[in-house]
């Protein structure tokens, strides 16, 4: 399937998710796929205006499909929405937050092979490598930037 490509069938992941720590986007949780290159930084996604936190840069991700792991997810969104080759890249670690009905994780993965990011989709204003140190200057979505010093920290220097 071609990258952006929204096929007809909405898969039943996609959906709300509430409780008593708020609602969440991904019946099944959600998966975001964050790309470190030693040579570029990392490559973030500012957010589409209408979109939950948009305006803020973030992870390429969102929900995950009916029986799919984290894994698999973020590599499908990160190829859906910035056409992230999941050949040219190789997995480093995840890590989750879960509030019990509901879980996020990040996947970490390097890029073995450059490649160029793609605006694919409607949900991305842009795409671009920054370096990990200059982060903190940005307007991070809420989540990414409440994780992001613990992931900085595990990322090769």
């Amino acid at each position: 399937m071609r990258p952006g490509h929204l096929g007809s069938d909405r898969d039943p992941g996609d959906a709300w998710v509430t409780g008593e720590q708020g609602s969440f986007w991904g019946k099944f949780g959600s998966a975001g796929l964050l790309v470190f290159d030693a040579g570029r930084g990392v490559l973030l996604q500012h957010r589409a205006l209408w979109s939950h936190h948009g305006g803020t840069w973030g992870l390429p991700g969102g929900a995950l499909n009916q029986g799919e792991t984290a894994v698999d997810g973020a590599l499908r969104e990160a190829w859906e929405e910035a056409a992230v080759p999941r050949e040219n890249v190789e997995l480093m670690f995840t890590s989750v937050y879960d509030v019990g009905y509901w879980s996020y994780t990040t996947v970490v993965v390097t890029a073995v092979v450059p490649f160029e990011a793609v605006i694919s989709d409607p949900e991305s204003m842009a795409l671009e490598w920054f370096a990990p140190e200059t982060l903190d200057s940005l307007n991070l979505h809420p989540g990414f930037s409440a994780a992001w010093p613990v992931l900085r920290e595990r990322l090769p220097r």
